[in-house]
């Protein structure tokens, strides 16, 4: 087990797990998307097997073959711990850490998982030493950070030399026609208003959106599909990434997308400058959905 670098305030046990509590810089942290993922993640904090492998194989289509039975893992930003379940049979050891109440929805998830350890901190307060992890990742999580840039620089820190960071970037619509970037432009415009409900409202009105905007896309979507097997036309369909998911997924990212406070959006070519910048080199920007997700080599000069 790797030791703190830092004593915790308090230590927590959830279903069997034990969970230590650090203080919470508020630096770069945006304290309303917090507590929103917090609730969040413990209404959407349970995953089928099947759930778990069917996405980590779609985000996790670049890991490179380095990361092994060997490897010590940092996941940043864990959520309900569903990145963490998904590794946690493919790499030695992982700690998973959020800054949000979500780390109880994590213990739930990994009460049986005896090589995962979770832990509540922050991005830019880190309990761990420089150097220490093979791959440090974080999916989905620091583009809802004020400074993105910076909190790329704290977590890429944690990585050996010669070691991998991962992460994932709601993308900018860079790969994508006008008629996307207009129904982005109008959906964001609902996300402003929708993530100033109070909480109930904004998970009723996520909910709707879910049953009536998100899933009837991903029907049409899985239709041309079928119809046009060998066209890739369905992919062009907005919410197509959808086809094949359960619909707790697609409600819980209805929340997700329209609820949090906070969010930003890099293109490709941000992403992996963005990942240069601190050091990052040996860069891979999959070309699969979800877009971005990229995974670059710690070399510092």
């Amino acid at each position: 087990m790797i030791k703190f670098t830092k004593q915790p305030v308090r230590i927590l046990k959830e279903f069997g797990k034990s969970i230590s509590c650090f203080n919470i810089q508020k630096f770069n942290i945006d304290e309303k998307t917090v507590y929103s993922f917090g609730e969040e993640w413990n209404k959407f904090n349970s995953f089928t097997e099947k759930e778990i492998s069917d996405i980590g194989q779609q985000y996790f289509d670049i890991l490179p073959p380095e990361i092994n039975k060997d490897s010590l893992v940092l996941d940043v930003g864990c959520g309900t711990g569903r990145w963490s379940k998904y590794l946690s049979d493919k790499v030695k050891w992982i700690d998973a850490v959020d800054p949000s109440n979500a780390v109880f929805a994590a213990a739930k998830l990994l009460s049986e998982t005896n090589n995962v350890r979770v832990s509540q901190a922050s991005a830019d307060d880190l309990p761990f030493e420089s150097g220490t992890f093979d791959l440090v990742m974080s999916v989905g999580v620091l583009h809802h950070i004020p400074d993105t840039q910076q909190a790329l620089a704290d977590i890429t820190t944690k990585a050996k030399q010669g070691g991998f960071v991962y992460v994932y970037l709601y993308y900018a619509l860079d790969n994508r026609g006008q008629l996307f970037r207009v129904i982005f432009k109008l959906t964001n415009a609902m996300r402003f208003f929708i993530s100033k409900l109070p909480s109930f409202m904004k998970k009723l009105a996520c909910e709707v959106i879910a049953f009536l905007i998100y899933l009837p896309l991903v029907g049409i979507s899985y239709l041309f599909k079928r119809i046009f097997k060998n066209s890739k036309l369905w992919e062009k369909i907005p919410l197509s990434f959808y086809v094949g998911t359960s619909l707790k997924v697609i409600r819980n990212d209805a929340l997700d997308r329209f609820g949090t406070p906070l969010e930003q959006r890099f293109t490709k070519q941000q992403v992996v400058e963005m990942m240069e910048q601190v050091g990052l080199r040996d860069i891979t920007v999959s070309n699969n959905m979800p877009y971005w997700h990229a995974i670059g080599k710690r070399v510092d000069n």
